[in-house]
């Protein structure tokens, strides 16, 4: 009894959230921003959709200096990204936050979630549409990454660019992974919204 008391006073006193966990999602909260707003900007050089995005939310000023906004966020989520990865699975967090996940918890989840009814009453547990979303995000970014170094370096990639479709094919891969993880972003701020306290712990640790 003492021993299962002292591991549950010891998860009660550990912090929610990670030093590493809390800087690797701040850095790359702030590598999505820059490369969302000089994605827009470069995406608004050579359009293929029928509508551009205004000036005012893109970064780099002109098509040269949009890419190299672009290219420096990329390496900094790219390296980033693949820190968060490794960390989370060397201290197994990978498997004890974001699975087991099955369809019917899923399903079960998100149908409270449209409800307003999802508990978050623990924030140490993530729920099954958290997890879903996460890994999602985790695939995405993965998809961002190979997707922009086809753009980047379409002949040094020749197997990767074929994988995706040719070089016009992966530019609308990296549009619309882009565009899910914008979508993902403001969905997670509406959030936080709602569970302030998600953001003090993020924050702080607690």
């Amino acid at each position: 009894m003492t021993a299962e008391r002292d591991i549950s006073t010891a998860d009660v006193d550990a912090p929610i959230h990670p030093v590493w966990l809390r800087v690797t999602h701040w850095l790359n909260a702030l590598a999505v921003v820059i490369l969302a707003m000089s994605g827009w900007r470069i995406y608004d050089a050579a359009p293929f959709f029928d509508f551009t995005l205004p000036r005012a939310i893109t970064l780099g000023g002109w098509l040269g200096g949009a890419i190299q906004w672009h290219l420096a966020a990329m390496w900094l989520l790219a390296a980033n990204g693949l820190l968060y990865l490794l960390w989370n699975v060397g201290t197994g967090r990978l498997w004890r936050r974001f699975f087991p996940l099955s369809p019917r918890a899923l399903a079960a989840d998100l149908r409270d979630a449209l409800r307003a009814r999802l508990a978050h009453s623990d924030p140490r547990h993530y729920n099954a549409v958290q997890r879903a979303a996460y890994l999602f995000v985790m695939l995405d970014t993965a998809l961002l990454v190979i997707s922009g170094l086809v753009l980047w370096k379409s002949v040094q990639f020749p197997l990767l660019r074929e994988l995706l479709g040719g070089y016009e094919a992966a530019r609308r891969v990296h549009f619309f992974a882009m565009a899910a993880l914008v979508a993902f972003v403001a969905v997670h701020l509406a959030m936080v919204a709602l569970v302030p306290r998600t953001l003090r712990a993020m924050i702080r640790g607690r």
